[in-house]
């Protein structure tokens, strides 16, 4: 199983799992996919656009059960991310956590990524 992650608002995740999909917030409809990121990169892609955000959930994606097109593409430092061209299935999300922020340092604890 390949899993792939992406970084979401409590309320982006509940509002999903009520329509059964996840289309995306504003920047992901802008770029035209939905951003994901692989363990490597997650923390970092939390630290650019999430740092200090409270309220963040971190979903485990497995790519086998995606139906849109998901394709690996260059971006920040040249390193290739997931970008999921079109919506992601609630039943696609093999795990949930929570994402809090340590207060010490003001970054995003992770769990442990495979």
């Amino acid at each position: 199983m390949t899993i792939i992650y992406r970084i979401i608002r409590r309320a982006d995740w509940a509002a999903a799992q009520a329509a059964g999909a996840f289309t995306g917030t504003a920047h992901d409809i802008r770029d035209g996919f939905i951003h994901f990121s692989t363990a490597a990169q997650a923390a970092e892609t939390a630290a650019k656009h999430y740092a200090g955000l409270r309220d963040l959930l971190l979903l485990h994606v497995d790519t086998a059960a995606l139906q849109a097109p998901l394709k690996w593409e260059k971006s920040r430092n040249d390193d290739l991310f997931p970008h999921l061209y079109g919506s992601l299935p609630v039943g696609a999300v093999h795990r949930v956590d929570d994402l809090p922020l340590d207060e010490a340092s003001g970054r995003h604890v992770f769990p442990e990524l495979t």
